[in-house]
């Protein structure tokens, strides 16, 4: 059997043209792998978990900077892939709230995200050094705000996070301690009637609540147009998107953009691409840093995504989201920063045996905003193995807890196929940590292993004696490796119990793609809110991607399915005729997509 996944592999070589000594590019994987910091939210009830969400970056000198709610303290890079934490000398003490961080003429940034809603911006000329002053001045009343100051030193505030109320802006003077001129003027609301995409709920449904929650104001200038960008529905949902409003001056009039929302990810492994904010890298490529949804210990519980942006030519934004939590290039990629590097999910559904097991969850958020758990029993496999479905089945929801945090717990996962690997995505969960507010000293310590045969294994990760806290560690091989099994050995993690909510392994397989789809079907609703899409199942297909947009070359949304045929969304512009195509994909690659139809 060795011997054929090694003459497999070198005639798929051969067939496509791999080098002797391949260069492996820069890649990163959503969501981001940054030590998080763990909430005080629900602390006084002992539940213990890491959040990140609500991002602010900025470039600053050549440099990142990265604000995240609730992490007291904030980010540093030089590539926008390697952040290390900074503890600022003076800081908001119980951390900042949905921030807003503005680089004015290179030579300052500007801060605002008091998390009591009131408070002084504050402002650095040095934030490596984590040195911060306040101005003498104070707002009232602001929640989820933005600072934008103007080419001509205009300074203006953005704020807003209700089902009720809409953005609004009020203008200040930099020069005067940031006091207030003028009057506040309301901007923009939700409109859920037109817009689908922005009612409550998971995939856009609730029973009862129908107002979603219009926050996280962001804004920036692009071509002499203003560009003023919103949450909704509801952060804890697979549908927390970005939307989009152009004015002609940062205080309006705004006109909705058609091709809405910017930054979408309803389906995959991590969902949710909402309350974010775009930046400009030093090379002029645009990026969207944005929320995802983990919501398994609590519907607060997130992480941190990032896509690439861009203008059309009728000056509509829009970000590339498809595949978005699959490697992604880096932003040094000369032509396809951001975009899907070509790597795909090796280990779905592959049989997994652990070391022990002290429980295993199953849980999904309901169309009520609750979360349904399933506590699933250990079984064993012919060889008594203990078994577990939960670390490949593409939900990072669920979660397995080893009987003990030590160097004896391991993961063994045979995948269905054997492919060349060439990156690794290890999803800890936090069950019981214990952990509160941000640790220093946290480590993720373990090795990884890959074989052929299950029996034979090479060590591929030594991180057994790392001081690095990676609670999504994602690890790319500097050389790819052909397998079909692979291993996680636990050395320790941080806080009591070892717990995983997925094991993900990445890289190209050694088989074919799958067919492309037929019998594409979508039928538009009574209610134009919503479509039912259909298609006949693909053989071999792990899944599905769904594009769809307002033109044949528009289609700027994508929507990723496993297994399923058929998808119900309820996303769609009341008034816009819609595009879709779609493609299937295996762990071998992705399919030829089918012809463009058009949906009135």
């Amino acid at each position: 059997m060795r011997l054929l996944y090694i003459f497999i592999a070198l005639m798929v070589a051969v067939n496509i043209g791999w080098a002797q000594d391949e260069v492996v590019p820069q890649t990163y994987c959503n969501p981001l792998d940054i030590d998080y910091s763990y909430m005080v939210y629900n602390s006084s009830r002992n539940i213990s978990y890491r959040s990140g969400a609500d991002p602010a970056v900025v470039e600053f000198r050549g440099e990142y900077y990265m604000f995240v709610t609730r992490s007291f303290g904030y980010w540093h890079s030089r590539d926008l892939i390697h952040w290390d934490f900074i503890k600022p000398v003076q800081w908001y003490f119980e951390g900042c709230n949905a921030p807003a961080a503005f680089n004015y003429k290179d030579s300052v940034i500007y801060f605002a995200g008091d998390p009591a809603g009131y408070g002084s911006i504050i402002y650095t000329d040095d934030p490596k050094g984590g040195k911060w002053t306040p101005i003498a001045s104070i707002t009232s009343n602001i929640q989820d705000s933005e600072v934008f100051i103007d080419d001509d030193g205009k300074t203006y505030l953005y704020w807003g996070s209700s089902n009720v109320y809409p953005i609004k802006v009020k203008m200040l003077n930099k020069d005067d301690r940031m006091l207030e001129t003028g009057v506040v003027k309301e901007l923009i609301n939700l409109d859920e009637e037109k817009h689908g995409w922005e009612r409550f709920g998971e995939n856009n449904f609730h029973p009862r609540i129908k107002e979603g929650y219009m926050e996280g104001a962001s804004i920036i200038k692009h071509n002499g147009k203003y560009y003023l960008q919103y949450a909704a529905p509801g952060t804890q949902f697979n549908v927390y998107a970005d939307g989009v409003y152009i004015g002609d001056s940062p205080l309006g009039p705004f006109e909705y953009m058609k091709s809405n929302p910017m930054s979408f990810k309803p389906g995959g492994f991590t969902n949710g691409a909402g309350h974010g904010m775009t930046m400009r890298q030093t090379n002029g490529q645009y990026w969207h840093f944005a929320t995802m949804a983990l919501a398994s210990n609590s519907q607060w519980e997130r992480r941190i995504c990032m896509f690439p942006v861009y203008f059309d030519k009728e000056g509509l934004m829009y970000s590339n989201t498809d595949y978005g939590d699959y490697p992604r290039f880096g932003p040094d990629h000369p032509s396809k920063a951001g975009q899907h590097c070509g790597w795909m999910l090796l280990s779905y559904k592959g049989k997994t045996t652990v070391s022990s097991s002290k429980l295993q969850i199953k849980k999904s958020t309901t169309n009520d905003d609750e979360i349904e758990i399933t506590e699933l029993p250990a079984t064993t496999d012919d060889y008594g193995n203990i078994l577990t479905e939960v670390l490949t089945d593409e939900n990072p929801k669920s979660f397995w807890v080893a009987e003990a945090n030590d160097d004896q717990q391991w993961v063994q996962i045979e995948m269905q196929n054997p492919g060349k690997i060439y990156a690794f995505q290890l999803n800890f969960h936090d069950y019981e940590t214990g952990i509160y507010t941000r640790v220093d000293g946290l480590r993720h310590r373990f090795t990884l292993e890959v074989s052929d045969d299950g029996e034979n294994w090479i060590t591929v990760v030594d991180r057994s004696n790392s001081y690095k806290d990676s609670p999504n560690a994602y690890i790319p091989l500097n050389e790819p490796v052909i397998g079909k099994y692979i291993r996680y050995n636990n050395v320790k993690v941080p806080g009591r119990n070892l717990a995983l909510s997925e094991v993900r392994v990445f890289g190209i397989g050694l088989g074919k793609k799958p067919d492309k789809v037929k019998g594409f079907r979508v039928e538009r609703q009574d209610d134009r809110r919503d479509a039912r899409l259909t298609w006949k199942p693909v053989k071999g297909a792990q899944g599905y991607n769904i594009r769809w947009g307002i033109a044949p070359d528009k289609l700027y949304l994508s929507w990723l399915v496993y297994d399923d045929n058929e998808l119900f969304m309820r996303c769609l512009d009341r008034d816009a005729p819609y595009y879709f195509s779609i493609e299937a994909f295996n762990e071998n690659g992705i399919s030829e997509r089918t012809k463009v139809i058009k949906v009135d």
